[in-house]
């Protein structure tokens, strides 16, 4: 029976992995909220010369912050998704390289790296933000934004393979290496996936899913089960939360 079969395992530049982003994109006010977070900052940084986006993906973000700052400096190893940015921004500098073998040209007055530690090995966190905060410019921030680890999307990932993405761990880690050479705050930002329908919902849990490598797949009947009995809504709606956290490091004392 098709309800046996396993949930789809995405290539993130296969056309599956496209639409499912794009339904995701469009029921969601995640990106919204976090422009706004995202735009209190940069209002308030002293200097505005170089923004690097790390993770940059398409440009969804470079697009909203490029014309805030002197330069722009979008790192993405996806080729696919790089040359839709450059399509959008040809006068951002692109680097089509990892994080850990990037090397600006500038520092950056803001360092974003905004849903891009999911596709990092949690083990090897700790040096990209130790890469990140190098190309930090004096009276900068990095900013690290990731989901929640409480969120509707982390619970379901714990729910079906054990696992949750969990920022805090590796931000107690860096403090306790670094002192007061940087303040760290962190702050939870409310956010939801809201779908009128379970084939939509069904598209949105997908690509959540596919933020692990799926060895071992949900089947479908398994995933609809949990779809609606966690998130389905009187009116036959699905809520989904997509909390994020926003994670801010700027020199501290004996830093910058």
């Amino acid at each position: 029976m098709i309800d046996d079969a396993c949930i789809r395992m995405f290539d993130s530049q296969g056309q599956d992995y496209k639409q499912a982003f794009q339904i995701f994109l469009d029921h969601t006010n995640q990106k919204r909220n976090a422009r706004t977070w995202l735009e209190r900052v940069v209002k308030e940084l002293p200097n505005r010369r170089a923004f690097i986006d790390a993770g940059a993906g398409n440009g969804e973000m470079a697009k909203t912050f490029a014309g805030s700052f002197t330069r722009t400096i979008a790192i993405e190893p996806n080729t696919y998704l790089l040359n839709q940015l450059l399509q959008a921004l040809p006068a951002v500098e692109a680097i089509d390289r990892p994080i850990m073998e990037a090397q600006p040209t500038a520092q950056g007055d803001f360092v974003l790296c905004s849903h891009t530690l999911y596709y990092i090995p949690a083990k090897d966190w700790l040096a990209h933000i130790e890469r990140l905060v190098f190309w930090m410019a004096p009276g900068g921030v990095t900013v690290l934004v990731l989901q929640h680890r409480e969120s509707g999307c982390m619970n379901m990932l714990h729910h079906f393979f054990g696992h949750r993405f969990e920022l805090r761990q590796t931000m107690d880690r860096f403090c306790a290496k670094h002192g007061d050479r940087y303040e760290v705050t962190m702050t939870m930002d409310p956010a939801h996936v809201e779908t009128p329908d379970l084939a939509k919902t069904n598209a949105v849990a997908e690509f959540m899913l596919n933020l692990l490598d799926l060895n071992n797949p949900p089947t479908k009947r398994d995933v609809e089960r949990y779809l609606k009995t966690h998130f389905a809504q009187p009116n036959g709606s699905f809520r989904i939360p997509v909390n994020q956290d926003f994670v801010e490091i700027r020199h501290g004392a004996t830093g910058g």
